[in-house]
């Protein structure tokens, strides 16, 4: 019998040799685990979770309940994290475990750095009970044995046995049980697997950070509304964004049109806000329902979304200019979105929303975050409340004929008023056009290309040089006729320098996200912020002139020790979007400080934040535990 050849299995011989051999128990508090049911009570019926907690010492891991095996050290059998429930209650019924998300860890184990799937930090395995309707009265303890193994960077260490046992009492069915969640931070993460949307399944708590105003809440009961306000005032928030403020003008001045008639305006304003909401109500099922749709950002990760919008923006553009005439096939012309039907209305309002969604404001990405891991009615609740939030201005509007009555209906002046919004249009789908072209011609992790933002620019310049131009000519008085003209010239500066801000990549040295440029970075200890952006997401710019590219920004995100991250979503990038998801966040932007003083695994995390918020995360993921 031939023998192989030595050196192809020295490796292995090695792993075994250091990652095998050792039979000795874990360093005393390496691994602490502990059980924790969700309510302190609960009726026969209900359902229970039980939350099994490992906390890892830094520089110490297991291997996760799927192990998987680098190829470097094939021919290792891993002993995976398992969970072996004990005796239930009679009646009681097991449901599908929800197992955490395993990070990436580097281990030295054959010599060479190997990056490894590992828990780290703090793990939570979420254990669901059904409760049978006959479950006796009286204290309940679920034992449970947890079978690990820990390991540091060089060595596994023996596996380990831990018994456990999880409490909660039982009452009588008819009795109203506390609303409180035992540890409410422990099941934030917990989604419903294998529950239906009923029983007393805790629904993980709200956290909020909106520009260093942070906090949580339980959204059961008042919670609730409190929610649903939250997502409704994000989405009258996206009425101020850059994505819908051109838009704005062109309803109002639609809806002057039937402003002599009362009960029209007011039907046309329903119509409008209705559309709106559909469009929410769209998003959220689509969340809810379809699989692979994740966020609000995947419909800009389909190659059709962006051109579509950025086509029919500038057709409504054209119409604004005198003498032009946009010909499409007749066929369309019966379903032509006109203003001044309840049809043009209800579609005008679907264009609205889907103008706002490359930004999100304030409130609204934390509640439609929390939505998408909800039951489907939660999470369609949430979201029909930020498209009635984003409506009611819009319907409020229309409740007052007079207010809108006022509005010039004919004359040079609302001429160039529309001439100029369509300008400010036809910007608009430069921007929706110029973003999908860049994301065809991006290859992941790299960045997209900024071009187009000259074309986006010279729009705006040619809007405020034209507002320059007319008022100059046909303003009879010398006030307005320099007010338009200092407006106009303002503008062409500004659209100018906006073009040459949001064209250039920025004064920080990025390095553009990969798993394994992460685990490099994790594996040296190093603080990282990872920005997640877009060339589609306007807010995701509007966050980087304003706070990442200040000097002390780029300075801190320069000093030894911090790596800039960012993570590109222009185009389908599978690797950003599960990173994305693994923070369990749906859109952007999303700023995640990570580093030794906050542990790997609960970064800190931010979709609005200020300067003061960036450096005080940073000082945090510096400091030594």
């Amino acid at each position: 019998m031939r023998l192989p050849p030595i050196r192809p299995i020295l490796p292995a011989l090695l792993l075994l040799a250091t990652h095998v051999l050792p039979a000795q128990a874990p360093p005393a508090g390496a691994l602490e685990i502990r059980a924790v049911a969700a309510r302190p009570s609960v009726r026969p019926g209900d359902q229970v979770v039980i939350a099994v907690v490992l906390e890892h010492r830094q520089g110490f891991h297991t291997w996760p309940n799927q192990p998987v095996v680098p190829p470097e050290f094939a021919g290792v059998v891993p002993i995976a994290t398992t969970v072996t429930v004990g005796a239930l209650p009679p009646g009681a019924e097991l449901r599908p475990m929800q197992w955490p998300r395993p990070d990436t860890v580097t281990v030295l184990y054959t010599g060479a750095p190997v990056p490894l799937l590992s828990y780290v930090g703090r793990a939570i395995i979420y254990v669901p009970l059904q409760l049978a309707p006959e479950t006796a009265t009286g204290t309940v303890r679920v034992p449970l044995t947890v079978r690990t193994q820990t390991c540091d960077e060089r060595i596994c260490y023996f596996p380990q046995n831990v018994e456990l046992t999880a409490e909660f009492t039982v009452v009588p069915a008819g009795r109203n049980v506390a609303a409180t969640v035992n540890e409410p931070e422990l099941f934030r993460g917990f989604g419903i697997v294998g529950f239906a949307a009923t029983g007393s399944v805790p629904a993980p708590p709200v956290s909020m950070n909106v520009f260093g105003w942070s906090f949580s809440f339980d959204p059961g009961g008042a919670g609730l509304a409190l929610l649903l306000l939250l997502a409704a005032l994000g989405g009258l928030a996206l009425n101020f964004t850059p994505c819908v403020l051109p838009l704005i003008p062109i309803k109002v001045l639609g809806l002057s049109q039937a402003a002599e008639a009362p009960a029209r305006l007011r039907l046309l304003g329903l119509a409008m806000s209705a559309g709106v909401v559909l469009f929410w109500l769209a998003m959220g099922g689509a969340i809810a329902f379809v699989a692979g749709f994740t966020a609000i950002n995947s419909l800009f990760q389909t190659v059709w979304f962006a051109p579509l919008v950025g086509t029919i923006v500038a057709l409504m553009a054209l119409g604004m200019f005198r003498g032009v005439s946009v010909w499409l096939p007749q066929g369309l012309y019966r379903y032509a979105p006109r203003q001044d039907t309840v049809g043009g209305s209800l579609a005008f309002g679907v264009m609205t929303a889907v103008l706002s969604t490359p930004c999100t404001a304030p409130f609204m990405a934390g509640a439609a975050a929390w939505a998408a891991a909800q039951a489907p009615a939660t999470t369609l609740t949430t979201f029909a409340a930020i498209g009635a939030g984003m409506a009611l201005p819009y319907f409020l509007l229309t409740l007052d004929p007079g207010l809108i009555g006022k509005l010039p209906k004919a004359g040079p002046a609302s001429v160039v008023v529309k001439e100029v919004i369509g300008l400010l249009m036809l910007a608009v789908a430069a921007f929706f056009i110029g973003s999908s072209v860049s994301a065809w011609f991006q290859t992941p992790p790299d960045p997209a290309s900024r071009a187009y933002w000259w074309i986006v620019a010279g729009f705006l310049a040619a809007a405020a040089g034209w507002l320059a131009w007319r008022s100059w000519h046909l303003a009879e008085r010398a006030r307005p006729r320099w007010t338009g003209t200092l407006i106009g010239v303002v503008g062409i500066v500004a659209a100018l320098g906006l073009g040459r801000s949001l064209s250039s990549p920025g004064p920080i040295a990025w390095v553009y996200y990969t798993p394994e440029r992460f685990a490099e970075a994790v594996a040296e200890e190093k603080v990282i912020v990872l920005d997640f952006t877009a060339e589609w997401c306007l807010n995701c710019k509007a966050l980087e002139a304003a706070v990442l590219h200040r000097e002390e920004i780029v300075a801190l995100l320069a000093a030894p020790g911090v790596v800039p991250m960012r993570v590109d979503l222009t185009s389908d990038n599978p690797a950003g979007s599960a990173k994305l998801q693994e923070l369990e966040w749906v859109g952007i932007p999303l700023l995640a400080v990570y580093g030794p003083g906050l542990g790997y695994g609960a970064p800190r995390k931010f979709d609005s934040y200020t300067v003061q918020m960036v450096v005080r995360a940073v000082a945090e993921a510096k400091r030594e535990e």
